[in-house]
């Protein structure tokens, strides 16, 4: 018997330690609850930006010809639309997360 070690050994040694250091580190933390208030900014914020970027393009467009307000008015209203219709897609998106969570708590009892 010779007195150096098995190379193979040592590296499934070396395999089996890395597991379990691997094992034994702490999982990055996801924040899954979110409050419902963040929700509620997150909708604000979207409907926000719609009017905004309505707003901004019927200003422009009006500078641009020159006729104040024939533009302002349609493209606010066209903003304020897109913006209801992606809060109501939110809505429905937490709407859905919601049933899911819900169906998972169900089949865990």
């Amino acid at each position: 018997m010779s007195d150096a070690p098995d190379p193979d050994r040592l590296n499934k040694l070396h395999e089996r330690i890395e597991a379990v250091k691997r094992a034994g580190e702490p999982k990055p933390k996801v924040a899954t609850n979110v409050s419902q208030a963040q929700h509620a900014w997150r909708m604000i914020i979207e409907l926000t930006v719609g009017i905004g970027i309505g707003v901004g393009i019927g200003y422009g467009l009006d500078v641009l010809f020159g006729t104040m307000p024939w533009f302002l008015v349609p493209f606010t209203l066209l903003g304020f639309a897109a913006g209801v219709n992606v809060m109501l897609r939110t809505a429905k998106e937490l709407q859905e997360d919601n049933a899911a969570q819900d169906a998972e708590m169900d089949e865990g009892n």
